[in-house]
């Protein structure tokens, strides 16, 4: 059986790597010089702001009377803008850009926070913890899938591009 602090500590671990995932996907949205790119980015600061928040609402509840706030239904956006997005970002910049090495650092991110939530909700015993950090890993892995779809056609990209190929 777990001590009451566990639940807390989760709380905290999760929302500091939620900060930290923000504090970078903002920095990167900066420092790019693609507007595809840039704007990937501050989605993705915007969604893991979104995650700091409804975190928050999670503590407060846990610190004021044990329980968590049953999580409302996450629907991952996978509209036209994303896939755009993705298309121009391909003919903006190379794999081995600024832009690429930080879509390839925010998919180690993305699984650090997958893993959390994904080991947190087999571990609980309180069922609505359970759901929301399921629904949280869940949210976590659609960001994943992004960025890594992207990343491996950039790669692909830059093999075709230089005839890396030996056969």
């Amino acid at each position: 059986m777990e001590t009451k602090d566990t639940a807390l500590d989760i709380l905290k671990t999760a929302i500091l790597l939620e900060r930290k995932g923000k504090a970078f996907y903002t920095q990167a949205a900066r420092n790019s010089e693609s507007k595809s790119a840039k704007k990937i980015f501050e989605m993705m600061a915007e969604e893991e702001d979104e995650h700091i928040n409804f975190l928050t609402k999670q503590a407060q509840s846990y610190l004021k009377d044990h329980t968590f706030v049953h999580p409302e239904p996450h629907e991952e956006e996978q509209d036209a803008d994303v896939e755009i997005l993705t298309e121009q970002i391909k003919k903006e910049i190379n794999a081995a850009s600024f832009e690429a090495a930080a879509i390839s650092a925010a998919i180690d991110f993305e699984n650090r926070a997958i893993k959390v939530y994904s080991d947190r909700a087999e571990n609980a015993d309180d069922p609505v913890e359970k759901e929301m950090y399921q629904m949280l890993a869940d949210w976590e892995k659609g960001h994943h899938h992004l960025l890594y779809q992207l990343n491996e056609e950039l790669k692909e990209q830059i093999w075709n591009d230089n005839n890396f190929w030996p056969f």
